[in-house]
Formats: structure tokens, sequence, C-alpha cells
């Protein structure tokens, strides 16, 4: 499997050229793009091309990909990114009941199509606050999914673990809309106390060896995108997080 590495983890440990040389020989193939590495696009390509790295997916916020897509596209091309990613919606931003939820999927399927028109795959990348009840007792995740039929689903576990939901179900029920993983572990108690609680891939709490199963018999995720939001060591996590995902 091609591993890829989503380059937010690595936003503290600058230069970008050394990160890219240390994931190259970690075995890494693919990494995943966030707005911090887009300032130039050609440059962070050729340096890329050195490490034999390639960026097949992407995260880009709404407001770019509904106010802006033509800068998307140019940045998505220069880059080698072919699906698009939206990560994320700012608090204050964020639907309060099933109906604003619906509507916020409806506007994800806008741009879905928008990017569908132009060649690129299209998926929304869930946090834990997709998963908490609202008032009527559903969640938001659902209604982004039905309110946006026809886009993918970048699955990040460890957030829907911490949403209070277990990832199974969602998997096995909406495999076919997940185009992506992100590969991340939350730390056993009492560790990771200055990493925010999450550990090192394989050496946290999730089932990773059991949950690649399923997500292997359920879904046709092509970028599996390992990540940490706040690692303390990006050497460490970077090697020992592949070391133990290729034993899953």
């Amino acid at each position: 499997m091609d591993w890829s590495f989503q380059l937010y983890s690595a936003r503290n440990f600058q230069p970008w050229n050394r990160i890219l040389k240390l994931l190259a020989e970690c075995g890494y193939r693919q990494v995943e793009g966030y707005g911090g590495v887009y300032s130039d696009p050609a440059g962070f390509r050729a340096e890329m091309d050195r490490n034999g790295l390639s960026m097949p997916s992407g995260h880009f916020s709404i407001d770019a990909l509904e106010n802006d897509f033509d800068g998307v596209r140019r940045i998505a091309d220069a880059l080698g990114v072919r699906m698009l990613i939206c990560p994320y919606l700012m608090p204050d931003a964020r639907p309060s009941d099933a109906a604003g939820w619906r509507s916020f999927g409806d506007r994800l399927a806008q741009v879905g199509a928008r990017a569908g028109r132009d060649g690129y795959g299209f998926a929304w990348h869930n946090h834990d606050f997709e998963f908490r009840a609202l008032p009527d007792g559903t969640v938001p995740q659902e209604h982004i999914l039905s309110g946006a039929p026809e886009i993918g689903w970048e699955i990040d576990v460890a957030w829907v673990v911490r949403g209070g939901v277990d990832p199974l179900p969602w998997i096995e029920r909406h495999g076919a809309r997940i185009v992506a993983v992100h590969v991340k572990d939350i730390a056993k108690p009492g560790e990771g106390l200055d990493e925010d609680g999450w550990s090192d891939v394989g050496h946290g709490t999730i089932d990773w060896r059991g949950i690649m199963k399923t997500l292997r018999a359920s879904t046709t995720a092509r970028y599996y995108v390992m990540e940490q939001d706040n690692p303390n060591d990006i050497d460490r996590f970077a090697r020992r997080s592949i070391e133990a995902a290729n034993g899953f």
C-alpha cells in the first residue's frame, strides 16, 4: 500500500524540504496537502518530485471551493491533486438543526458537481462535531451525506471515535462513499498529554488492525493518510506510524 501523510501534521517542524525528505526515507509515497503548502505550488511540486512523492489529494476550505474554484483548480493542477477535500466548518458557521445541515450538504453537493465537471473527485472530511446529536436525536453527518449523495467521504476514524460513535457501523453502511481514510490514533489514558491526547498510529487505543480489515472489505478507498494533529516529535511520529501501519 502507498501510505500518504497529511502535511498539516508537520506544520510546526519546518522547513518543508526536510519534511519531504524524511517522509520519503520513511517509505511514504504520497502526501496530502493543506493551505499551508499552497503558496508556491510549482516550487512545492518540484520538491516533491525530488523526493519521489505525489499529492493525489488536498484539503481546500469551503470558502475557496465556493468562491474561488478557479484558484483551487490552479493550485490542484500544479501539485497534481485530483481529489479535492473540504476539511472543516468553523464553529460559528455550523448549523444548529437538521435542516441547516441538509442545507450545508446541498452546498457541498454543488461544489462536488462543479468539481466533477472539471474532472476532480470531491469529498467531505469529518471531525467530531458531525457526530454530536442534534435536538431531534440525529447527527449532522447523516444530513451531510444525504444532502450531498454524489460526493465522497474522507473518514477520520479517530475523530469519529472522539465524537462518541463506533466507526464500524458507519464504515459498513457508507462504505461506498468512503474514498479516503485518515489513519490517526488516540493516546492511552495518561499518555499524549502534550499532544492533545493523540498517539502515534498503532501505539494508541484504536483497533487499527480490525478497522483496516473492515475498510478493505467495505470500501474502495484509494488514499490512506497518516495524521497526528499535534505531534511533539515529527520524526518519531512519521517513522513509528508507518512501521506499525505496514503490519495492519
